[in-house]
């Protein structure tokens, strides 16, 4: 059973937020333990999607940060919410790393998840960060990373 881009991108996000406030190392999230999922193999093909997005996250973390800083308007990136913080790094990775993705795609899914896990007005921090980030980055070149 095939878990689906959303589903994937909502497993790294549990897994980005798990392992910023609970400081858990990425190899205990990875089995994505607390999926619907499990009876599957956490090493089956489905799986692959959502380990990309959560370590490609986490191995250009600082850039992605630094990102995120630049785009912030009158906010200190100390005092977001760990859930809007984990929303906006699963998104800045794909809008910086993932540019096959269309980037309307990529916002929309983070707004989504923002929507279901955040605050009520985090949807809309996180949509405007996001897209002054593709704003940003629409003609900056970093390297590509395939799904």
């Amino acid at each position: 059973m095939a878990i689906g881009r959303r589903r994937g991108r909502i497993l790294a996000f549990q897994a980005l937020y798990a392992w910023d406030v609970g400081a858990l190392p990425p190899t205990d999230l990875l089995q994505f333990q607390w999926s619907d999922q499990t009876e599957n193999s956490p090493h089956d093909e489905d799986f692959l999607f959502s380990r990309l997005l959560f370590l490609g996250t986490i191995e250009h973390r600082e850039e992605i940060d630094a990102e995120i800083r630049k785009n912030l308007q009158n906010w200190d990136f100390n005092r977001l919410m760990p859930v809007d913080r984990a929303v906006l790094r699963l998104g800045a990775y794909s809008l910086l790393f993932q540019r096959e993705t269309d980037p309307r795609i990529i916002i929309n899914e983070a707004v989504t998840i923002a929507r279901n896990y955040g605050t009520d007005d985090s949807f809309k921090f996180v949509n405007g960060v996001l897209d002054s980030i593709k704003r940003e980055c629409l003609d900056c070149s970093h390297e590509q990373v395939t799904t």
